[in-house]
């Protein structure tokens, strides 16, 4: 007498395990996040005096991997833990907008920011609508604003009163925004440390955003 097949254990389609239903559904969820030109787009239109580029680090275990140097390629020295950049662009209250993809824990938010942002802030800052971060990105270019570093080995009162009423004023008006990795990494516990593979930090974070979203 033939046996019949045994029922897969998860009670979907034969072959399948947790894992792809996990993997799937944050692709699901993922893609419903915007792109970053859909963001900048909405923001000029609702008339939005800037935006906020930040980066955080989203912890992983530890990953093989080694830079040029000879560094490990996921181990971020700033923060001294393995885990991804991903660059966050959020609205002048705070709220998270948009989520690079993942670059390796060593990569500066600078490079990152190259590699997934800058080209798109600089068009929307052509069109009106400036960013503003922090001294991790000295150097992005035009349309881009941070604060001017002091001379080295010096104090901030070492630059004159103008670029330190503008300092401060960047400072203020940005803090805002820092709160946006912060607030999802606190709400979505699953963003504090990751167990998948590294590749997927991107796609989990814009989840995440996704279903901030709709919570909120």
């Amino acid at each position: 007498m033939p046996v019949s097949p045994r029922p897969p254990a998860t009670g979907g389609t034969p072959g399948r395990r947790l894992g792809d239903y996990l993997h799937e559904g944050i692709n699901v969820l993922a893609g419903q996040a915007p792109d970053l030109r859909q963001v900048l787009s909405r923001c000029r239109r609702e008339g939005m005096t800037h935006v906020i580029l930040d980066g955080t680090l989203i912890e992983t275990d530890r990953l093989a991997g080694v830079r040029d140097n000879g560094n490990d390629l996921w181990f971020s020295q700033k923060h001294k833990a393995f885990g991804g950049n991903v660059q966050f662009l959020a609205v002048p209250d705070g709220t998270p907008l948009w989520i690079s993809d993942v670059e390796p824990g060593s990569t500066p938010d600078i490079t990152a920011a190259r590699l997934h942002a800058l080209p798109a802030l600089y068009k929307a800052a052509a069109d009106g609508l400036p960013t503003l971060a922090d001294k991790g990105y000295i150097g992005a270019g035009i349309g881009i604003h941070i604060p001017v570093r002091r001379p080295k080995g010096r104090s901030e009162q070492a630059l004159d009163t103008g670029t330190r009423t503008t300092n401060s004023l960047i400072r203020g008006i940005r803090a805002l925004g820092e709160r946006a990795a912060a607030e999802l990494k606190q709400r979505w516990r699953t963003l504090q440390h990751i167990t998948l593979s590294p590749s997927r930090i991107g796609d989990i974070a814009r989840a995440a955003l996704v279903l901030n979203g709709i919570w909120k």
